[in-house]
């Protein structure tokens, strides 16, 4: 389970100059179900790559860029290097400075670790600070409580 803050971020976001590299992959509400079934697929050794947190309705997986997978929805986050404590998105940036946000995000959660995961699009900051490595009955035992708990 992981850390996560709820409230819409007042930052404006537009598309970023230069992409960054991807570190992590996230899906919030269907699309973290549709994720999960995507890792699902992947063989042993593949998820042993991995790494992972996951909390009611969100899904954010960390890994080798050119191994995350794909799903229609998902975001890529990456490390700004003026944020380091911060996965960004990879595709829009802040109309602020990333080091200014990353202050001013930290200030409001509590003290623990980082990266904090951010979602511009949905109301999330979380903590991946406690990603573990993906076990496939793990995930399944979440895909499966939150596809019974899914209206």
């Amino acid at each position: 389970m992981s850390s996560e803050t709820q409230g819409a971020l007042p930052v404006r976001w537009g598309p970023r100059a230069q992409p960054l590299e991807p570190l992590a992959v996230v899906g919030v509400g269907d699309v973290a179900r549709a994720l999960a079934r995507r890792v699902l697929l992947a063989d042993d050794a593949r998820l042993s790559t991995w790494s992972g947190v996951a909390g009611r309705g969100v899904l954010v997986l960390l890994g080798a860029s050119e191994s995350l997978p794909w799903v229609d929805g998902v975001t890529y986050l990456g490390r700004d290097v003026s944020a380091p404590s911060l996965l960004l998105p990879c595709a829009v940036a802040p109309e602020v400075l990333v080091s200014v946000l990353e202050r001013a995000l930290l200030s409001r959660v509590e003290v623990g670790g980082t990266p904090w995961a951010v979602l511009p699009s949905g109301p999330w900051l979380l903590s991946v600070a406690s990603a573990r490595p993906v076990h496939r009955a793990t995930l399944a035992a979440w895909l499966a409580d939150e596809e019974g708990g899914a209206s």
